[in-house]
């Protein structure tokens, strides 16, 4: 073969070499995009995922806009040690300033001992080293300035990975009725929490993820595959300053008298919504705690409390009136086996029935019903199903317990049930059930749903508003309403709560005593009997603005009737109210020519001036206020008091009370354009107090010189 030919059989080798190795590759990657495409698949699977990024779970609010549950980010920062562009000379050059920079900010280890641990992750080339778990957003805005880290994630290793904490800035006020929520597969939860997670929780979004030596996962970029929509914030009806009061003194009273649990609910008679929530329960350790909304959740025999729908039944149907007599002789009388006594040993005698209800006679109250209604069993409790007292309330919260009013025929229903149920037994109904009732009678007959939301809000922007829910325009007859509110004002002026009587303000309610059934025992263990104190009514009296109903399960400490253990948390809650609500004062003109010689009236306004003034003229003054240049100051017989005006940044100031000298500066310093008419002292404000505002909004002060 001649070397022309050996040199093209050879280059003829090597061409066809490359064509079978091309056909080979070609092959091989066919089977690999199609014929192996699923294992393949399955396998970046496995390397790489989509990630849910859980939004910011939106803010539960006071009716002022204070925090009650928000969640606050916290942050783990980890360090990709070895990305391409940190090279040794970089790392070199800046880990001391690295390391000195995170000694100082966590102050958890020296500057060697960050430096050695960083130098030693860096030689076994880790991809997601933990620097520190549970770092603020404070310490992550200083973090990503230090040396190498402010080169950002693909440069300098810096690897953040947040979450959320759900924090209640009040730690224990309301904390029951604010709720939670379970993480994970136990969903639900309790509490506003619960009530309005879909609007809370917002919409997650999506990030990939890569997974990286050691079975970590790291994020593939900064962005996001698609962004999370953060939640909505729920603006509450609670008014964060009573509900200190209401915590506060319920807390007082379990301790005092060494009880089981208690629970108290301020409302508002014409719109329903709750001001403040209480429910506290002692542990194994003696502390009391918000464990359990009783409030909502628990139903017990009422006791006394009822008298008032079984009377309003039986003068709705015309039996008796509240000027009829009735003789409850010794106060003994007895049903078949059961024998009903008064408290007063000797009993009452002949007293009328609004004496029946005053002075809480149960002989009384079995008097009347039975005489009435024996034989027409079913009429009477049709009469109190009329008035809603076999519904629940229907509060937005889970957890409500069905109020429980027997029927007659029903497996339970007995030849004492009748007697039993005309002063608070046989049947059970929750505080806020009970409370219902009561408010409805305030408000002249209207039942209005119980509401703890007042708002939604997206921003700031509030996207739903709630308004009051009527259940019933009227529950009873107007004479019937009228005569319920006569002897309601009764019981605290001439029966069981006179202790609750007020200089200030006139309170009407009634007492409860009740004894607690133990399932398996009966009303009676190891010769002990447990009580249920209990005191519900509204205030003030003669225009009545807010309900309120205590309710203490088992004082141990010798006392166990309601006007003694319940009715000082009532009034404790009333008066705070009195003391921060202007419009509840008595117009000066019709305050007593005697009084005003003692001690003059006096504006509120700045503490310093009004104190300097009063002690000039030698006028005692009773201080209560703390911390604060503004005070709302009320006179009594011997002195004038100073209560907090707490003024807050974004939040309407409530001026009225005021003078326009000190309110003009005041709300002008605030950002708001005021104009006001009239002179004398500030009576209304045409934004309202304690709502957020927006700077540069106006207000309008109306000034009546009626002091």
């Amino acid at each position: 073969m001649s070397i022309r030919g050996e040199i093209i059989g050879r280059i003829g080798f090597v061409y066809g070499a490359v064509v079978v190795i091309a056909l080979i590759i070609i092959g091989a990657i066919l089977n690999i995009q199609y014929g192996q495409a699923e294992k393949w698949l399955k396998h970046e699977k496995v390397n790489f995922r989509e990630r849910t990024i859980t939004p910011t779970r939106g803010d539960i609010r006071a009716r002022d806009g204070r925090l009650l549950a928000s969640s606050v980010p916290e942050y783990e920062i980890r360090m990709d040690m070895v990305p391409e562009a940190l090279t040794s000379d970089i790392f070199k050059a800046k880990i001391d300033s690295l390391a000195l920079s995170l000694s100082k900010l966590f102050k958890d280890k020296s500057k060697d001992a960050y430096k050695k641990d960083l130098m030693a992750a860096r030689y076994r080339k880790e991809r997601y080293y933990l620097i520190q778990r549970n770092v603020t957003y404070h310490q992550l805005k200083q973090l990503k300035e230090f040396p190498i880290f402010r080169r950002g994630q693909y440069k300098g290793g810096l690897i953040v990975k947040s979450k959320n904490e759900r924090k209640k800035p009040f730690d224990k006020l309301a904390s029951r009725t604010i709720g939670y929520t379970f993480p994970g597969e136990r969903a639900g939860g309790v509490g506003i929490e619960a009530a309005f997670d879909s609007v809370l929780s917002g919409v997650p979004g999506k990030r990939m993820e890569q997974r990286i030596a050691g079975n970590y996962w790291k994020p593939i970029s900064d962005d996001a595959t698609s962004d999370p929509v953060n939640g909505m914030d729920v603006i509450t009806t609670i008014d964060i300053n009573i509900q200190d009061v209401a915590h506060n003194a319920l807390l007082r009273i379990l301790k005092k008298h060494n009880a089981r649990h208690g629970a108290a609910v301020l409302m508002e008679v014409q719109t329903g919504e709750i001001l403040a929530i209480a429910n506290l329960q002692k542990d194994e350790n003696d502390n009391y705690y918000e464990t359990f909304n009783f409030s909502v959740g628990e139903k017990t025999e009422p006791g006394s409390t009822f008298k008032l729908p079984v009377l309003m039944a039986a003068i709705e149907d015309n039996y008796v009136d509240i000027t009829d007599s009735i003789d409850t002789e010794d106060g003994i009388v007895n049903y078949y086996d059961h024998t009903i006594r008064d408290s007063k040993r000797g009993g009452y005698g002949k007293i009328t029935v609004q004496q029946v209800f005053e002075y809480s006679s149960n002989v009384g109250m079995t008097k009347i019903i039975t005489q009435n209604y024996q034989g027409r069993e079913k009429e009477f409790v049709e009469q109190l199903y009329a008035m809603h007292l076999n519904e629940k309330t229907g509060i937005c919260i889970p957890g409500e317990a069905s109020p429980y009013i027997k029927y007659p025929g029903d497996k339970l229903w007995s030849g004492i049930s009748l007697p039993q149920m005309s002063y608070g037994y046989e049947l059970q109904m929750t505080p806020l059930q009970v409370l219902m009732f009561y408010n409805a009678v305030a408000n002249g007959g209207t039942m209005v749903k119980p509401r703890l939301i007042k708002a939604i809000q997206n921003h700031g922007k509030t996207v739903k508003r709630f308004h009051p829910d009527v259940i019933d325009k009227r529950i009873a007859s107007p004479s019937t309403i009228k005569k319920a509110q006569i002897m309601l004002e009764g019981v605290v002026e001439n029966g069981t709560a006179r202790n609750l009587a007020n200089l200030n303000f006139k309170i009407a309610g009634k007492t409860g005593t009740a004894q607690i059934a133990n399932k398996k025992y009966g009303y009676k263990y190891q010769s002990k009997v447990s009580y249920q104190a209990s005191f519900v009514g509204y205030f003030p009296a003669e225009n009545p603005r807010y309900s309120c109903i205590v309710v203490v399960n088992e004082p141990s400490n010798s006392q166990y009737y309601g006007n003694a253990v319940a009715g000082p948390v009532f009034r404790e809650i009333a008066d705070k109210v009195y003391a921060t609500r202007h419009e509840m004062h008595t117009p000066l003109d019709q305050v007593d020519a005697g009084i005003q010689e003692l001690i003059p009236y006096s504006l509120s306004g700045n503490k310093n001036d009004i104190k300097y003034l009063l002690n000039e003229f030698n006028i005692p003054i009773d201080d209560k206020s703390a911390g604060t240049p503004w005070v709302v100051t009320t006179r009594t017989n011997d002195d004038v008091k100073f209560q907090n005006r707490l003024i807050r940044k974004q939040i309407v100031p409530n001026v009225v009370g005021m003078g326009i000298k000190d309110a003009l500066p005041l709300l002008e310093n605030a950002g708001l354009h005021v104009t006001f008419k009239g002179h004398g002292i500030i009576t209304d404000q045409s934004l309202r107090a304690n709502d957020v505002y927006q700077k540069g909004q106006h207000i309008e002060l109306t000034l009546s010189n009626n002091f």
